[in-house]
């Protein structure tokens, strides 16, 4: 049984975000020092970027029900970010004038082809979750557990590159449902213009000036008008129609 607020944890995109930021941790503690990182900017860097991925996946999963509008701009924030951190591995690659694995590569293959298991979760799930996270990293151990910084930034450019692809696919999922269910927001602020306008058809509203649909009292919050009350169109924004109030 899935435990409420908890849905992102079984979600693929979600545990391949962790495993890279945990190889992300990892890959800092063993290969930046004082010498080619004497500020800790990259350490910083890397490890925010990659803590900010499976962060905003589950706060956007978090809101899936309340507004997918959000959780598709939180998704693609996951998505930036993990662009900006296998944009460091790639930087490491060239900075030390090695140059990433070729997609038609043994290598790329290999890395790209490990199979990850699907979660299942009982109550438990913070435990075993975390057991299931780690189970998934080690999948990964042969190019990430050694001592050569360059094969694992070829892992993690190919990981970073995977989840990418996932993201992807997952914002054009929830880009279909919006398209065809909204969401809650979404659907409390369509009730309420409906409820608005039908207010004003009720109350004899005079018709909007540009495409005769009923108006709503609104007032002013800006410019010379500031605090006055107009007529606006019901249709607002599709319709920027407007009358002085008399």
């Amino acid at each position: 049984m899935k435990i409420r607020n908890f849905g992102y944890y079984w979600l693929d995109t979600w545990v391949l975000a962790n495993v890279i930021q945990l190889a992300t941790q990892d890959f800092c503690l063993r290969h930046l020092n004082r010498s080619n990182d004497p500020c800790g900017r990259q350490f910083d860097q890397m490890t925010q970027a990659a803590r900010s991925v499976p962060a905003n996946i589950a706060e956007g999963n978090s809101r899936h029900s309340t507004s997918r509008e959000t959780e598709m701009k939180l998704t693609d924030v996951a998505r930036a970010s993990l662009a900006e951190l296998a944009n460091d591995y790639l930087n490491w690659l060239m900075l030390h004038e090695s140059i990433p694995w070729s997609m038609n590569s043994p290598e790329y293959k290999a890395v790209l082809t490990v199979q990850m298991d699907r979660p299942a979760y009982s109550d438990d799930v913070l435990h075993l979750s975390t057991i299931h996270i780690l189970a998934q990293k080690h999948k990964f151990d042969t190019w990430l557990s050694g001592g050569d910084s360059l094969l694992s930034a070829n892992c993690m450019l190919v990981l970073c590159n995977r989840l990418v692809q996932m993201l992807r696919r997952h914002i054009e999922h929830l880009l279909a449902e919006f398209k065809e269910e909204g969401g809650f927001t979404e659907g409390l602020t369509a009730e309420r213009l409906a409820t608005r306008t039908e207010k004003a058809v009720q109350a004899d509203a005079p018709a909007c000036p540009l495409c005769g649909k009923p108006m709503i009292r609104r007032v002013a919050k800006k410019g010379m008008n500031s605090g006055k009350p107009f007529w606006s169109c019901s249709r607002y924004p599709e319709c920027n129609g407007t009358r002085k109030i008399i």
